[in-house]
């Protein structure tokens, strides 16, 4: 670990690349499908493409990502992706664009990723010293935060001189950047158990019982997967939003979603502060969990005229997002034997992010059904109950006091 901080740079420079062409690709597909058909189902379904797949197979994908090495693992996630993401730019090439064809592309992309984000998470305790664990977590929010950022501004510029086949061929550079960066790197493996025959189902019951062991552990993570259920499903609803409340058009658009990259861009450099390092991460988690509450209750009361303080307060739930899902991630590296890491955490994505699936379905229902402003009401009020509840469950408050110091209680 004498090396983490070269090592870090040489990975932080291709994810860079990679993140930001993946970001220009996913701001192209969604614009291509916005002016092809106009229908916020269809974008809902293509969110939901790229989301199942990952929820499904994250059961199964940490069992080999912690059986395998973890280095090649993430080279070959990522070289698949860049495949599904030439197979795209051919079918556009050819002008074979039929919806389902687009969703099945997507779903494949979101295989490779189901691979490389638990491989890459799992690795960064492997790589570097515990204290420095949130720094770490706080340049990974960074680095996507500008791709967030970056992404559909340069996708807006690439789709008015190139065609889509060129946009998709961006990702396979990206891709191969990232490959190429990690082939730099040592990555250690953790120190696997001998004679033990691989079977799959009991190193799924292994990586679940290590998910629930602690308990404050476990009721935290019932605590996220109820925010992930509310945030979600209204950050589609943010479009819908800005055009038919606040009568915005694409540039309006255009400026939430920046101010939204924007926002976890300083939630990035907050984790990245040295009192972060000391700070008890839960206590953090439950106080931004309220605060991203209001902050959706304000969305939900604002007036036609506030389109203003929309944009700002999407930047403070930037803010609030980024800490609060980057301090659970830290968590579970401090907390969680590295042998099992992999596991932990597709797991812990797939248990957050099923729920969502129903809210996206019902997406056109909440806006059509109960009506957007109350849609936003609903999860502020849901939101701020969670993080309130929270506050006061023994086993969470003593998860969070066991995070106090430069050394997290492993």
């Amino acid at each position: 670990m004498s090396h983490w901080k070269r090592a870090f740079a040489i990975i932080w420079s291709g994810q860079l690349f990679s993140t930001l062409s993946s970001s220009v690709v996913g701001f192209a597909v969604v614009f291509w499908l916005s002016t092809k058909t106009g229908s916020p189902e269809v974008l809902a379904y293509a969110m939901i493409a790229t989301l199942l797949p990952f929820i499904v197979l994250g059961l199964f994908t940490g069992v080999y990502v912690d059986r395998w090495d973890r280095k090649w693992t993430m080279i070959l996630a990522d070289s698949f992706v860049a495949i599904c993401s030439a197979g795209l730019g051919i079918l556009f090439y050819l002008e074979i664009t039929p919806l389902w064809l687009i969703y099945l592309l997507l779903a494949l992309r979101s295989v490779g990723s189901a691979f490389h984000m638990p491989a890459m998470q799992a690795s960064v305790p492997l790589l570097a010293p515990e204290n420095e664990l949130m720094r770490i977590a706080g340049i990974n929010q960074m680095i996507q935060s500008i791709s967030n950022i970056a992404g559909p501004a340069l996708g807006a510029v690439l789709i008015s001189f190139f065609n889509m086949t060129w946009v998709m061929m961006l990702d396979v550079v990206g891709a191969a950047i990232a490959c190429t960066s990690l082939l730099f790197v040592h990555i250690p493996n953790p120190i696997k158990k001998e004679n033990v025959e691989p079977n799959v189902w009991i190193e799924i019951k292994e990586g679940v019982r290590h998910l629930f062991m602690n308990k404050g552990l476990a009721h935290l993570l019932i605590a996220v997967t109820g925010v992930t259920f509310f945030v979600v499903p209204i950050s589609a609803l943010y479009p819908l939003m800005t055009t038919s409340y606040f009568g915005g058009d694409a540039y309006q658009m255009g400026i939430v979603e920046t101010a939204w990259g924007i926002g976890m861009l300083i939630g990035g450099v907050i984790l990245s502060h040295k009192y972060m390092k000391t700070a008890n991460k839960v206590l953090c988690m439950n106080i931004v969990a309220i605060t991203l509450g209001i902050a959706f209750w304000l969305m939900g009361v604002l007036p036609v005229s506030g389109f203003v303080i929309f944009v700002i307060l999407t930047a403070v739930t930037g803010i609030q997002g980024s800490i609060y899902w980057s301090s659970f991630t830290v968590l579970l590296q401090t907390k969680i034997d590295p042998s099992a890491l992999g596991r932990v955490f597709s797991i812990y994505d797939s248990i957050s992010l099923l729920p969502t699936i129903p809210g996206l379905l019902a997406t056109g229902f909440i806006a059509e059904g109960i009506g957007l402003l109350n849609a936003f009401i609903l999860a502020g009020v849901s939101t701020l109950a969670i993080g309130v509840i929270a506050l006061f469950v023994p086993s969470i408050r003593e998860l969070g006091r066991s995070t106090k110091g430069n050394k997290e209680e492993v």
